[in-house]
């Protein structure tokens, strides 16, 4: 027997049920998740953070244009998907360029003084900050209410959500895209990669030239709040180089080495020593040392070379469509690229200007 859709979306983190979710209003969609529950891998493991002068321009873009959904819950929900928080950037002595680099070309962010840093996250050493920004719109995302928020409207258009179902052998005949999946065999003309760090994986197996897609462990800990200390009110902090940020996270902080490694798809954990290092640069910026860790963990953000989403038709692979390499932007810029998707699979017109929609364009990389 073999299961027939319009549509098969290959990954059930935010950007495959995102899109599932726009897709199911006007089409029969199928989505095929590898792991045993939806969001295991870079969805469940963002630092869930609205960062809107985050990433390179086209993803800046994205932001702006992702805010208002996430701002107000749009047709998700009644309630906004952001709470505040707020984002102070800190230098210390010869990182300057780096937070004027950060500050050019930024919407909203203001210079603070390193007093007025140090008030802000009272842990702070003043010794470290020579220099600093703050961006006030910097939200918290509640990021499971989200994922929780597309599913939902998935479900209710009709879409079906498959786990444990990873696409083991993928092809395409007479127009029609065949997966076998967790034992079955599904169907449809157009098939959605949206398999996070393994959607070269996904391409492969499906016969169509790679994208390029490097997955790049990010490591995180949780450290109890300094004796003392109510860190609710407290902003996230990030080093101006990002060689660590921290967050206040349910009365505690979340580190992170901020690190970048590239690793083969898998289900990541963090290196003992690469998570130390980076504890360790947190440490040098603060005036009370780390004594525990409570739990550590690691995810894969997953990048083009230009750091920029592949979002599209494949120009050589009939039916195939991209919806990957979003990195650490993949949450916050959801809103905008489930729709995206969605307009592009079904032959509508975007919203989006031309030049944004051929940055995002698989044509535009070049592929051996």
């Amino acid at each position: 027997m073999t299961t027939t859709a319009d549509i098969l979306v290959i990954g059930g983190g935010i950007a495959g049920i995102g899109a599932a979710a726009r897709l199911s209003g006007s089409a029969n969609v199928v989505v095929l998740e590898s792991e045993d529950v939806i969001g295991r891998h870079a969805t469940g493991r963002s630092a869930a953070i609205f960062i809107k002068n985050y990433g390179n321009a086209s993803l800046r873009a994205l932001n702006a244009a992702s805010e208002p959904l996430l701002a107000t819950g749009g047709d998700l929900s009644d309630t906004p998907f952001l709470t505040p928080r707020g984002e102070l950037v800190v230098a210390t002595a010869g990182e300057e360029g780096d937070l004027e680099s950060y500050l050019d070309g930024s919407d909203g962010l203001e210079r603070v003084t390193p007093a007025e840093a140090v008030a802000m996250f009272p842990i702070l050493n003043p010794e470290y900050v020579v220099a600093a920004a703050l961006e006030r719109a910097a939200q918290d995302i509640d990021v499971d209410r989200l994922l929780q928020a597309y599913a939902r409207m998935a479900r209710h258009n009709g879409a079906r959500v498959v786990a444990s179902a990873p696409a083991t052998r993928i092809t395409r005949t007479g127009g029609v895209w065949q997966v076998e999946a967790g034992g079955e065999t599904y169907a449809a003309p157009i098939l959605v990669n949206a398999a996070g760090a393994w959607a070269d994986t996904v391409a492969e197996r499906a016969g169509v030239r790679p994208a390029g897609l490097v997955p790049l462990r990010r490591s995180a800990a949780i450290l109890p709040a300094p004796e003392g200390c109510d860190v609710t009110g407290w902003p996230a902090l990030v080093s101006a180089s990002e060689t660590w940020y921290a967050k206040p996270e349910a009365g505690k902080l979340m580190v992170s080495p901020a690190d970048e490694d590239p690793v083969e798809p898998h289900d990541a954990w963090p290196e003992d020593m690469v998570l130390a290092e980076g504890l360790h640069r947190y440490e040098q910026a603060m005036t009370v040392p780390v004594t525990r860790v409570e739990r550590s963990w690691a995810g894969l953000r997953t990048f083009t070379a230009d750091r920029t989403p592949v979002v599209g038709f494949d120009p050589e692979a009939d039916g195939f469509f991209w919806l990957a390499g979003q990195g650490g932007y993949g949450i916050q810029t959801s809103p905008v690229l489930s729709r995206l998707a969605a307009d592009l699979c079904l032959s509508q017109t975007s919203d989006l200007p031309a030049p944004l929609l051929a940055a995002l364009s698989p044509a535009r990389l070049a592929r051996a």
